[in-house]
């Protein structure tokens, strides 16, 4: 997955803004996965993922 500009999500639809959040989730979901299953993970994502998802929410706030 690629990580997204704000101006990128702004751009993005209601809709799209909700599936991306779906999306990230489960992307930090299979990160802490495999994080406890000892597979090799980029520690990195996790705070990029986060970020992306805490920007996601926000826009998705100031549309409603």
């Amino acid at each position: 997955m690629n990580l997204m500009t704000i101006t990128e999500i702004r751009n993005l639809s209601s809709i799209e803004i909700s599936n991306k959040i779906i999306e990230i989730k489960k992307e930090i979901f299979e990160l802490k996965f495999k994080q406890a299953t000892r597979q090799l993970i980029k520690p990195h994502l996790f705070k990029a993922y986060r970020k992306m998802l805490a920007q996601l929410l926000t826009i998705e706030n100031n549309l409603k």
